[in-house]
């Protein structure tokens, strides 16, 4: 039964409903990926002042990071986040075909999971939270912070390091489901694992050391010369050493894997030049710290070896070092309560239509049902908990990676997940990565798990503000389970102990002579 003030707070969510749809649409036009989010975070800037918000800009050192906060008088703080960076290669107009968003290339950045929905659902949540506490006299803070980069693991472990989620009462995260079974539910005692992501760099400043100048060419730029390999060529050998000796990284057991981008190449043309720098960046998930280091330790070495072989000297720089997760029974609960009082999200005959239109045009059969039936069922936290464990080994704690674990040493932290709209596959084959890219922009299709996760969010919180028992039950468990709280013996302390990595060659969206574009330039199609 909901209290006084959730009533409120749901009425709050129905009026501001066709405002939640486009907003939505706004950060997934952006379509900014991570730590170049400009727009999206300013635009959460603006929005949050305009509701009565104070606002740090930049928090922790991060350009698109922010920290936000209202208060109606002394009480426990909720903590609530925003999530709004995209993925690069992923430019998709929302729309039922295969197209890119007007003006740009299929190689810009858009969203995937989406977080688009994910922060503007926080967003809905936070404010019907706000206006109910408002009207009903609600004492407590609300705390909702902007967090940048979160695929490359960026922003929570330095917002934790510097002390972004003290004081906290709970922290309710939100993901749009990305996998079965997690799709309605609250995570238990599985919780994401630990993640490493580091750039290394080659650099090719000293290539006259490479060999003694033949006679015949005595400059270096001379197309004769013999001239050191440079920085390619330590990228590549880097490349190929890591993917071959990726099975003598780790044992072969429990979740894990390694995967790298190339960030800059080159910085010279097709010359006699060497390649000055050149620069690779590696995202390690796995599900503990220890085998975060020995992969890291092995990279390290083969990092050294390719900058010898060429001609070379290399730098790591780190990019995240994230904790896994730490479970917390009781905010789970409230979750999940939450979540069925709302109930599941409902796709109706306007959505099935669109989602036909794409099958269609994804090359597939209209379906009379063509979203996934698990889609519009809950499931406990318990039952997803058995069947997660199915294909782990009894031994591994924790599985896959997103850095909201690091808020879960900080404040007892639930997180739960609502379904995304997703095809059935009558083929049994995926579809192409468009389509769920699509079904993340188009409001028929996206807003039912919007409303959704904006309403649970704002019902949990509430019950953490009014429900001190529920409240202490969490923060019992939390000490509990760190041996003492922050600083306990079980406790891990935050690993950050590097700056903001906002200053490489980020993929971004750039302005020239030649107007507005992704950095990679779009090439004219011929017609």
């Amino acid at each position: 039964m909901a209290t006084s003030a959730q009533a409120t707070a749901l009425a709050c969510l129905d009026g501001i409903q066709p405002l939640l749809s486009a907003w939505t649409r706004t950060i997934f036009d952006f379509g900014e990926t991570a730590w170049r989010e400009y727009q999206s975070a300013a635009w959460y800037v603006e929005r949050l002042k305009r509701e009565g918000f104070s606002v740090e800009e930049g928090s922790g050192g991060m350009p698109t990071a922010f920290c936000a906060h209202w208060t109606n008088g002394p009480g426990p703080t909720i903590g609530m986040y925003a999530e709004y960076d995209a993925v690069p290669g992923n430019c998709q107009d929302a729309v039922t075909v295969e197209r890119p968003r007007p003006g740009l290339s299929e190689h810009a950045g858009g969203h995937t999971d989406p977080h688009s929905g994910l922060g503007i659902s926080s967003l809905g949540g936070l404010l019907a939270t706000k206006a109910a506490m408002q009207h009903h006299g609600i004492s407590g803070t609300l705390r909702f912070t902007g967090e940048p980069a979160e695929k490359v693991r960026g922003s929570k472990p330095i917002h934790a390091a510097k002390g972004y989620y003290d004081g906290l009462a709970g922290m309710i995260s939100f993901h749009p489901f990305y996998m079965l079974p997690l799709c309605n539910t609250a995570r238990w005692d599985t919780h994401c694992g630990a993640a490493y992501a580091m750039i290394y760099r080659f650099i090719c400043d000293q290539p006259e050391r490479w060999a003694r100048a033949a006679g015949a060419a005595p400059i270096p730029q001379a197309h004769s010369a013999a001239r050191a390999p440079g920085a390619n060529d330590a990228l590549l050998m880097m490349y190929m050493a890591s993917k071959a000796l990726r099975d003598s990284m780790l044992p072969h057991q429990g979740g894990w894997s390694i995967s790298e981008a190339i960030l800059t190449a080159g910085q010279a043309t097709a010359d006699n030049l060497p390649a000055e720098l050149a620069e690779i960046q590696y995202m390690i998930r796995v599900p503990t710290l220890a085998m975060a280091e020995q992969v890291t330790a092995v990279l390290d070495r083969n990092a050294e070896a390719a900058a010898a072989m060429s001609g070379c000297r290399t730098e790591r720089h780190w990019v995240s070092k994230s904790r896994p997760g730490l479970a917390n029974h009781a905010m789970a609960e409230i979750a999940y309560g939450a979540l069925s009082a709302v109930g599941p999200p409902r796709w109706d005959e306007d959505a099935k239509a669109v989602a036909r239109e794409i099958q269609v045009n994804a090359g597939r059969m209209a379906s009379d049902e063509p979203f996934i039936e698990e889609l519009e069922r809950l499931i406990e936290p318990q039952a997803a908990e058995a069947i997660l464990r199915r294909d782990l080994p009894p031994s591994q704690v924790n599985s896959t990676s997103d850095d909201y674990t690091d808020m879960s040493w900080h404040t007892p932290t639930a997180r739960f997940y609502v379904a995304r709209p997703a095809l059935r596959s009558e083929t049994g084959y995926p579809y192409p990565s468009w389509v769920m890219n699509a079904l993340g922009g188009i409001p028929a299709t996206i807003d039912p798990m919007v409303a959704c996760a904006s309403r649970t969010i704002a019902l949990a919180a509430l019950r953490l503000l009014e429900d001190q028992t529920a409240r202490d039950a969490a923060m019992n468990e939390f000490v509990a389970r760190t041996g003492g709280g922050i600083g306990g013996s079980n406790w891990i302390a935050p690993l950050c102990d590097y700056e903001p990595p906002i200053h490489f060659r980020w993929p971004e969206y750039v302005t020239t002579p030649r107007g507005r574009d992704w950095w990679i330039p779009s090439i004219p199609q011929a017609k």
